[in-house]
C-alpha cells in the first residue's frame, strides 16, 4: 500500500514537472520565432539567439528524460489506469510537436538570414558600381527600382511564410484536439456508468430544446392571433 502511494505521488510530481517544462518550452518557442521577424536580421546569430536555441534544446532533452521516467513508473504499475496512459501519450505528442516546431523555426530563421545576407551583398555591389560609374544615372535608377521590387517580394514572402506557419499551427491544433477527444472518449468508455450518464445528459438537452422551441412557437402564434 505504501509503495502504491509513493508511486502515485512520484507520478503526480513528475507529471507536474513535465507540464511546467512544457509551458517554458512554449514561451521560448515564441521568443525564438521573433528572431526571424526582425526588420534587419544580423548576418550571424546573436548571443541571445544562441542562448535561446540552446535553452530550448535543453528543455526538450529534459522533458524526454521526465517522460522516460514516467514510462518506467507506468510499466512497473501492476494495474495502470487509462487516465495515466492517456496523460503520458499527450505528453509524448506535445514533445514531438515542439521538436518539429523548433526544426521549422530553425529553417525559417536560416532562410531569412540567407536572404538578408544576399540582399546586403547586392546593396554593396550597387554602391560599388555607383562609385565607379557616377555618370550613369539611368542605370542607377533601374538598380534602385530593382531593389524596391526585391524588398516588395521579401515582404510578400514574409507574409506568405507567416500565413503558412499559422495554417500549419491550426492544422496541428485540430489534429491534437481530435486526438485528445478520442482518448477522452476511450478513457470515459472504460469507466462504468459514464456512457449512460452522457446519454442521459444528451437526451435531457434535446428534450429541453424541444420544450423551449414549442414555447417560443406558442408565444409567436398567440401574438399573431391577438395582434
Amino acid at each position: 500500500m505504501a509503495a502504491t502511494t509513493s508511486s502515485t505521488q512520484g507520478w503526480a510530481q513528475l507529471r507536474q514537472q513535465a507540464r511546467s517544462l512544457e509551458t517554458q518550452t512554449e514561451m521560448l518557442l515564441h521568443t525564438y520565432a521573433q528572431f526571424s521577424n526582425q526588420t534587419n536580421i544580423p548576418p550571424k546569430p546573436t548571443e541571445e539567439e544562441r542562448h535561446t536555441e540552446t535553452r530550448l534544446q535543453e528543455l526538450l532533452d529534459k522533458r524526454e528524460s521526465v517522460i522516460s521516467h514516467l514510462t518506467r513508473l507506468l510499466t512497473s504499475d501492476p494495474s495502470p489506469s487509462a487516465l495515466k496512459q492517456n496523460n503520458l501519450s499527450l505528453l509524448r505528442d506535445k514533445l514531438s510537436d515542439h521538436r518539429r516546431d523548433l526544426s521549422r523555426l530553425r529553417l525559417t530563421l536560416e532562410s531569412a538570414r540567407t536572404r538578408a545576407n544576399l540582399l546586403g551583398s547586392v546593396r554593396d555591389d550597387i554602391s560599388a558600381y555607383r562609385a565607379a560609374n557616377p555618370e550613369q544615372g539611368e542605370a542607377d535608377y533601374m538598380l534602385d527600382e530593382r531593389g524596391r521590387l526585391d524588398r516588395s517580394h521579401d515582404v510578400a514572402d514574409s507574409v506568405l511564410s507567416q500565413a503558412y506557419a499559422v495554417q500549419d499551427s491550426f492544422a496541428s491544433q485540430r489534429e491534437r484536439l481530435a486526438h485528445i477527444n478520442r482518448r477522452i472518449t476511450l478513457a470515459a468508455s472504460q469507466v462504468p456508468g459514464i456512457n449512460t450518464l452522457i446519454t442521459r445528459i444528451s437526451a435531457r438537452k434535446r428534450r429541453d430544446g424541444i420544450i423551449m422551441g414549442s414555447f417560443i412557437a406558442f408565444c409567436f402564434l398567440m401574438f399573431w392571433f391577438f395582434s
